[in-house]
This record gives C-alpha cells, structure tokens and sequence, in this order.
C-alpha cells in the first residue's frame, strides 16, 4: 500500500559481517619486526572475513581486478606458491608465476637485473621467496610496486606466522597469555623467528626447546625461554596453568649449508664448481713426448718444449715447487689466503 511506512529491517540483514577497512600503512610486507601490535590485529581479523569467503561456493572477488601479481620463487615451494597464486585468481589479479629455473638467472643475470626487468613491466604486487637473507629487501628497494615477503633465508616469513597466529587465534579463542612452547631447528628456521615476533607483540609467552647446536646465541634477547632439553620442555609445558600451543620445526640442512656458504664468502656450491674444482686439484702428472724415441722416456708439463725429463728429475722437479710454495705461504697474506681457504665449503682446491 501506498505511503505505509517502511517495515523493520530483517535480522538476516542485520547479521551480515562487513568486510573490515584496515589499510596497512606500509607499502610492503617484509616481515613482521616493524609492525605494530594494531597493524597485526588489523591483518588478522582481515584474514577472518576471508577464511569465510573461501568456505562458500562463490569465491571469486574484483578486489584486485585490474592488478598484476608475480609470483617470484627462487626456492622450490608447493603450499606457498600454491597459495598465493590461488589468493590472487580468487580477488580477481591477473597471476603470472616466474619460473627462475628456465630465465636469464640461469645465465648469469643477477637480482637487480631481475628486479629491473620486472619494474619494466609495471607489476603491482610482487612475492619473493628467496635463499638469502635480505634478499627481498633489496629487491624491494629496485622496484616501484609493493612486495611481500614469502620468506627470506633464516630471516623471516611474516605471511606464515601470521597464518600460525589465525590458527591460534580461531582454536584458542585468543593469543594474549598463551604459553607457546616452540620446538625444532630454532637457529635456521625463518618461520621461528617470525612467530617470536609475532608471538611476543601479542602478548603470548614464547619458549623454545632446541639442543645448543640449533639455538642461536642470545636467544633469550627475543624475550623467550630458552631450554635445551626436550623432555624438560614438554614437561614444563603440561605443567603450565594456561593452555599450551607446541608447533614443531623440522631440522632444515639445506638452510644451515647456505648459511656455511654465506659466512665464508662463497656462493652455494653446484656439479660444475665441483667438476672445476676436482680439475684443478689434480696433480701433474709427466706425459709422453710425441718427439721422443722409442726409448720411452717422458717429459714434463711446464718444461721447455721438447725438453725430455727422466722419472727423478720429475720428482725433483715436484718437490722444488712444493718447497717454493711453502715459501711463499710463510707471508701474512698467504697466510690470510690459507684461513680463507679453510674456511671455504669445498674444503679443498687452488688459494686465490
């Protein structure tokens, strides 16, 4: 009927969640050290309206409708990558994963030669994961659009502690307060560190159990309690009066070589480094002269050409440049080139 007034609103409609407005005021995401304790919240509960989205059976949005996002993997990766690139078809970006092993890095082009290369192409939003600490940092610097960090050497991966922290959050009901008992390879794993972070800006309480060898020194500086024995760990755990959490952490190899590579200086080794190596290594050994007689005798390398050396006078020859090598080796440099080389992963070759 005409000029009736309007009915009461539907409680249905009343019910419907909106969709939180947190902007986060940096232009990148390279870890959690550096946000505040709101920007962390504001991420989590962000992260709440979309775990209700992914659960109906229409998923798709047009949040990023228009916007380019690479996907930027320089370690292999299934959940992450995989995640990510879902993530953006669902808001609606235009995805391309960059295959690192089929590019130019395959034939000597460098990060920032990269980072250039795709500034060129005017990406919006760029994911990184990559061997080194500190390597999506400085390709962060090289580039015009936003980046994300899905994880940096032993660094940090802020996404996946703030994952860690939405688990948490959705079980438990709360972070503040919760005893957090951290167990694993602690000095390798990036994940750790940022759960630290993360952990401690919300007001939980951290512990790690790790033997001495898989604890970085000072561990305690993070704001955590540190116990090197497992069964002592999970004791005080049960023992605790607030509920416990205990993520585990497997020992991670391949980031511990990494690090032994980089502290000594030397790029992770390959089949062609080690080939390289094994070819300069080798000894010296007398070969046949072409020139010679039938009489069988040899020459060395490195003599004059032609010149025809009998079996002692190689050895002789041998010990000469031995001795003069050792020579050489008594001065403070080569002595700094030994300590280098000794400290180097191949643990054997030519000092440079």
């Amino acid at each position: 009927m005409q000029g009736a007034a309007p009915g009461p609103i539907e409680p249905v409609l009343m019910n419907i969640a909106q969709k939180p407005s947190f902007v986060l005021s940096q232009r990148h995401l390279l870890g959690i050290e550096g946000l505040s304790r709101e920007e962390i919240l504001g991420l989590l509960d962000l992260a709440e309206h979309f775990v209700d989205l992914n659960r109906q059976i229409e998923k798709k949005q047009a949040s990023l409708r228009g916007r380019t996002l690479i996907n930027l993997f320089f370690e292999v990766s299934t959940r992450t990558q995989a995640s990510f690139e879902l993530a953006g078809k669902r808001l609606g970006a235009d995805v391309m994963n960059m295959s690192v092993g089929s590019s130019s890095m395959r034939k000597g082009e460098t990060l920032i030669d990269t980072a250039v290369t795709l500034n060129a192409m005017h990406p919006d939003l760029i994911v990184v994961r990559h061997h080194a600490s500190g390597a999506v940092e400085l390709l962060a610097r090289k580039v015009d659009c936003s980046v994300i960090n899905a994880g940096d050497g032993s660094h940090e991966h802020p996404t996946q502690a703030l994952l860690d922290a939405l688990t948490i959050r959705r079980n438990k009901g709360r972070i503040e307060r919760l005893v957090v008992t951290i167990c694993g390879d602690i000095l390798h794993s990036r994940v750790a560190r940022s759960n630290i972070i993360l952990l401690n800006a919300l007001g939980a309480r951290v512990r790690v159990v790790a033997p001495s060898t898989l604890l970085p020194i000072g561990i305690e500086r993070f704001g955590v309690e540190a116990t090197r024995d497992m069964r002592e760990g999970l004791e005080r755990l049960v023992r605790a009066l607030d509920p416990g959490i205990l993520p585990l952490f497997r020992p991670r190899p391949e980031e511990a070589r990494l690090r032994q590579a980089g502290c000594a200086g030397h790029a992770p080794r390959t089949d062609e480094s080690r080939r390289r190596d094994r070819h300069r290594g080798r000894r010296r050994r007398p070969v046949a002269d072409p020139r010679a007689g039938g009489d069988g005798r040899r020459r060395a390398h490195g003599g004059a050409r032609g010149a025809v050396a009998e079996p002692a006078e190689c050895v002789t020859q041998a010990r000469k440049r031995s001795q003069d090598r050792r020579a050489r080796c008594a001065g403070s440099r080569c002595k700094r080139g030994v300590e280098r080389f000794a400290l180097s992963p191949c643990g054997r070759g030519q000092l440079r």
